[in-house]
């Protein structure tokens, strides 16, 4: 089988192509025939050296990758439910980038069959982090003022739509003019463009009393304000610090990042009690052995896809052999939707 390796943490000349003997599958565990895999910044924070949960769970060399669809070619002997050639969807703790993969039953879910292979790469990391995030941490209830940072990627996008089936005031912020059009048409009730508006000033006059929920995965540039609008009990749930990720080369800007966590909140538990506010914070990759979590969460996004309430994303793909420009596309910062590695030999 081929999969992309990173030996040493670095720049994009780190994600070398390999060839290596097929995986056996384990007894509970579903041997797949990968046809397309997603992309996540989670994967080029990998590559970088910078994801702790890489270094907690396998260290270096890695195969970065959380989700992968495809087809059974077998099964482990405790598995009965999965015969070959049955279109799956899995999500996985690193090894996507690759065109064979082994993964535990339980994090393995039947494709529908209205989904291609690259739509259903592109669904399980970004949706099930949204999903976590908003109705098993923020518990966002019909009403409720939302705020979300970064609405035009995966998860943001997922945000966006999971807070208007549930009937929440959705604001979404974007950092380009030509990312507005998108967040719209998923249905948000307004949408701050912080290239040309400044993000705050218009927040207020969206929310003047604050919002009930703020989701913010960018770190030291906007923690600060975002717990400053909260409304009385409102959530900030932080899922990620992808602004102070600024790259050059594929690069971290190690100054930069020290710089940016030195400057980065820290919150006062007396301040949280006397204001009534809250801090969730979470990283999907730690929580792949959650097995009622992942069957919950997955059964009501593919609900939810099958009658229409949840979009799925555009997708842009890429050869797996051109994983390079994928992760230079997505540090740039202009893509919507998902970008998706293709196993080209199918």
């Amino acid at each position: 089988m081929k999969k992309v390796v990173i030996h040493t943490p670095g720049g994009y000349r780190q994600l070398t192509i390999e060839q290596h003997p097929d995986p056996v599958p384990a007894a509970h565990e579903v041997l797949i025939e990968v046809h397309a895999a997603g992309v996540n910044f989670a994967d080029c924070v990998t590559r970088m050296g910078l994801y702790a949960s890489a270094k907690h769970y396998s260290g270096y060399p890695i195969t970065p990758g959380f989700e992968v669809a495809g087809t059974v070619i077998k099964t482990g002997d405790a598995v009965a439910d999965l015969p070959a050639g049955t279109r799956v969807i899995a999500v996985t703790r690193f090894n996507g980038y690759t065109t064979r993969l082994a993964v535990a039953r339980h994090q393995v879910f039947r494709l529908p069959a209205s989904l291609s292979p690259e739509q259903g790469a592109a669904l399980p990391a970004a949706a099930l982090t949204a999903w976590f995030a908003l109705f098993e941490l923020a518990h966002a209830r019909a009403g409720d003022r939302l705020l979300v940072h970064s609405a035009a990627g995966g998860v943001g996008s997922m945000l966006v739509q999971m807070g208007k089936y549930s009937g929440c005031h959705v604001t979404g912020v974007v950092g380009a003019a030509h990312k507005t059009s998108h967040v719209a048409a998923l249905g948000a009730d307004a949408v701050i463009d912080k290239s040309s508006q400044d993000l705050w000033t218009e927040a207020e006059r969206i929310a003047a009393d604050g919002f009930d929920v703020i989701l913010d995965a960018n770190g030291v540039s906007t923690l600060r304000q975002s717990y400053a609008h909260l409304a009385p009990v409102g959530k900030l749930v932080v899922y990620g610090f992808h602004g102070m990720l600024k790259t050059r080369g594929g690069k971290p800007k190690r100054l930069r990042l020290l710089l940016d966590y030195l400057r980065t909140p820290r919150f006062s538990p007396f301040d949280l009690t006397t204001r009534n506010r809250s801090i969730l914070g979470f990283n999907l990759s730690y929580l792949f052995d959650r097995e009622s979590m992942l069957q919950r969460g997955m059964q009501d996004i593919l609900a939810r896809v099958e009658n229409g309430e949840l979009r799925l994303p555009s997708i842009t793909p890429y050869p797996l052999d051109n994983v390079a420009a994928a992760h230079r596309d997505l540090e740039s910062g202009q893509t919507t939707g998902k970008l998706v590695l293709v196993n080209d030999s199918k």
